[in-house]
């Protein structure tokens, strides 16, 4: 791989399988892991209900058979689709996040990247998140540097925040008048709660589908508010931001839903999602002028409109902004893997609470043994 400068715009490809376990984002950018020049083509690979299954198994887990098949589903689903990009010079793997314990054994993605790098031949940066928790910070979320490169490719002029609805939310607030994002003030951001996962967990337990395609059966419940407010009294909505969560840390929501209905369920978690939005928006140092939404929950209008009467600035899908939700995860560790290449931060105090802006992520070369850059 060529040495990558300041201005060098390096054709990256990133992947993300995140914590919905609906299946694997693939997408091309065009960075220095500074500024943002454009975007490339991008792809989708959804994961079979058997293939689903394996990674469920493997929920919350360290080691053990269970783990070992769920790294050969993700493995084997991210070849497959980062094997149809061409003219790559590196690719940023996530892999599955399988456990995070950043205050205790650590955080855990399954996928190896030395055997995509062989499997490709093409050079992989992947577990981007274990310096960060060495280093004393949380592991998450590692987006956030990537949201303040975009603030700057859109030309936003004031602070504004971005709400990635996925299994879990998490929000970044970016303020685009400072010149690094490492740098103190320019960014915050954290887990705000759970968001798709215990809705997706819900309508697949009880009705066999993968999501509640379009808030479709929310809308036909009631909101139980005291389930809500006994879900805001969670010790989490008391931490100082940042702060991160497991998938998992809220598996009680599921027994408080148990005795409801279906479209009430459905529509009592969905407002929990939009509290916890609510809750984490007091953390911003200062008013955000927009909040633009990505991931899957953003097409979700129940989830939407909730979220949009609970706030106090507009809030808009990102498309809006010209930007692509459903693929801003994949760019983001795409945009990240050139940092790491690199030598640049990828996290800082105001985005894990790390002690100071770290790198992290192993690069591994095709032929070669993985070399820890982090």
């Amino acid at each position: 791989m060529r040495r990558i400068g300041t201005g060098d715009r390096i054709r990256a490809l990133g992947a993300m399988s995140g914590t919905s376990l609906d299946g694997v984002d693939a997408a091309v950018i065009e960075t220095d892991g500074e500024t943002v020049f454009g975007f490339g083509e991008s792809a989708y690979r959804p994961y079979s209900e058997a293939e689903r299954a394996v990674l469920r198994a493997a929920l919350g887990l360290w080691e053990g058979e269970a783990v070992e098949a769920a790294a050969e589903v993700i493995e084997t689903a991210h070849a497959e689709i980062l094997s149809g990009f061409e003219d790559v010079e590196l690719i940023g793997f996530h892999g599955q996040t399988l456990a995070h314990e950043p205050r205790g054994r650590g955080t855990h993605q399954a996928g190896s990247g030395a055997i995509l790098a062989e499997a490709l031949g093409v050079p992989v940066v992947w577990d981007f998140r274990s310096s960060d928790v060495r280093f004393g910070g949380e592991g998450a979320p590692l987006a956030p540097f990537y949201h303040f490169a975009l603030a700057k490719f859109i030309a936003a002029t004031e602070p504004l925040a971005f709400l990635n609805l996925g299994g879990v939310g998490n929000l970044t607030f970016a303020d685009p008048g400072f010149a690094q994002p490492e740098a103190e003030g320019a960014l915050l951001a954290f887990d705000t709660g759970p968001a798709n996962a215990p809705i997706n967990d819900l309508v697949q337990r009880r009705l066999g589908r993968a999501l509640d395609e379009g808030g479709a059966l929310a809308a036909m419940g009631e909101v139980d508010d005291a389930v809500v407010a006994r879900f805001l009294e969670h010790p989490h909505f008391y931490r100082m931001a940042p702060k991160s969560l497991d998938r998992d840390a809220f598996a009680a929501l599921a027994r408080e839903v148990e005795a409801l209905p279906d479209a009430d369920a459905a529509a009592t978690l969905t407002a929990c999602a939009a509290a916890a939005v609510m809750r984490g928006m007091e953390h911003c140092p200062a008013p955000p002028a927009r909040l633009l939404a990505t991931g899957g929950g953003r097409h979700n209008p129940v989830l939407m409109a909730m979220i949009a009467a609970g706030v106090d600035c507009p809030v808009a899908p990102v498309e809006e902004a010209g930007l692509d939700g459903d693929m801003m995860e994949a760019q983001a560790f795409a945009h990240l893997a050139v940092r790491v290449a690199r030598g640049l931060p990828t996290s800082a105090p105001g985005t894990t609470g790390v002690r100071a802006a770290v790198g992290g992520g192993t690069l591994s070369r095709p032929g070669e043994l993985a070399v820890a850059l982090g």
